[in-house]
């Protein structure tokens, strides 16, 4: 089967790249958005013995078993949200999920995989802190 290469609409293709910015983004910017202490909010998807291996710092995890109790999701800030790698779904799947009950929320792309890909640094989680989460 030989595929056809058709030439993309430029309105389509504007704004699939205007959502792609607005509901992205990368390792590198999320770590300048951590140091700059921007309105963000980083949130974990993947699962809780994953994220003791590690995760970005100062995210809160939120595995998919509890994603009905919205912990440590912001309706104030932007929350961005993260999963294992560039074709693992659940960050999106939590996205749509989270949208839908008004809070504004953004995907890593890449998600940890590619953190750790750009060699940024990996927080491991205090006993205190995942107590606090899970009141």
């Amino acid at each position: 089967m030989n595929a056809t290469l058709t030439i993309p609409d430029p309105i389509k293709a504007r704004q699939y790249f205007e959502d792609k910015i607005t509901f992205t983004t990368g390792p590198v910017e999320l770590d300048r958005m951590l140091k700059a202490h921007e309105n963000i909010n980083v949130i974990d998807v993947r699962a809780e013995e994953d994220y003791r291996k590690g995760h970005v710092p100062g995210a809160v995890n939120l595995p998919k078993d509890r994603w009905d109790t919205l912990e440590g999701l912001s309706k104030d800030k932007a929350n961005i949200l993260y999963c294992y790698s560039m074709v693992c779904h659940l960050a999106a799947t939590a996205a749509c999920e989270f949208a839908a009950k008004g809070y504004p929320v953004m995907e890593l792309e890449g998600g940890f995989d590619e953190w750790k890909e750009h060699d940024l640094e990996i927080e491991k989680p205090h006993v205190n802190r995942m107590f606090n989460l899970r009141r």
